[in-house]
């Protein structure tokens, strides 16, 4: 049975949406198809598309990192994991996907043993500074990692894959689904939606942080 136990928000002082998506928004159509919730799915066109977008963009994407976008992640690792009672030991493996320049990346890592930051575009991955994590170019729709191979996965303002994620992550691991921008981001997903493209049962929490929203769903079947 999957169960969601929503938490009390946390303000984040000075914290406002800096995205404009709605449900017209191109990129949105796009986070609904990949994760299944309407027809289209993700294909080749799309896959070169987002690519190219996102090429272009990585040279300015570190001017998108600001003190309150960062807090809206930590807020998600902090009380998120928190409430699942993980511990982060050495030998936990943990994916951030669709990492971009390592924004968030530092976060990510200082919450698992190994960490693996992903990302489609490899001028967003040449833009990404060093961080403790091993940086690799792939496709979230066909992961390059085995079976159950992860106790971790990160998307953050990203797109949901539902069945990599599922053939990915071990029973017991933890799915952190972030929008920093909250339903204004463009990849923007809610919980309910999170949890019906989901091919495997959930329980977790989920919160806003300021203008944005979080859910940490540990897969239970």
């Amino acid at each position: 049975m999957t169960s969601v136990t929503p938490l009390e928000p946390t303000a984040i002082d000075g914290h406002a949406p800096t995205s404009t998506g709605n449900d017209t928004h191109p990129m949105r159509a796009v986070t609904r198809r990949a994760a299944g919730l309407v027809p289209g799915g993700w294909d080749a066109e799309t896959r070169r598309t987002v690519a190219a977008l996102f090429d272009g963009l990585a040279p300015d994407w570190h001017t998108r990192d600001s003190p309150q976008r960062r807090a809206v992640v930590s807020d998600c690792l902090e009380r998120g994991l928190g409430a699942m009672a993980w511990t982060g030991g050495t030998d936990t493996v943990g994916i951030e996907l669709g990492s971009g320049t390592g924004i968030y990346s530092d976060l990510v890592a200082g919450v698992v043993g190994s960490a693996i930051a992903l990302d489609l575009s490899d001028a967003m991955l040449r833009e990404a500074p060093s961080v403790p994590a091993a940086r690799l170019r792939g496709d979230s729709s066909a992961l390059p990692l085995r079976s159950g191979s992860v106790d971790l996965v990160a998307v953050i303002n990203m797109f949901l894959f539902p069945g990599e994620v599922a053939r990915v992550l071990r029973s017991g691991g933890i799915l952190l689904w972030v929008n920093v921008s909250g339903p204004d981001t463009p990849i923007h997903l809610s919980t309910d939606e999170v949890v019906a493209a989901l091919p495997f049962e959930v329980e977790g929490v989920e919160s806003t942080a300021g203008a944005g929203t979080w859910c940490a769903l540990r897969r239970i079947r």
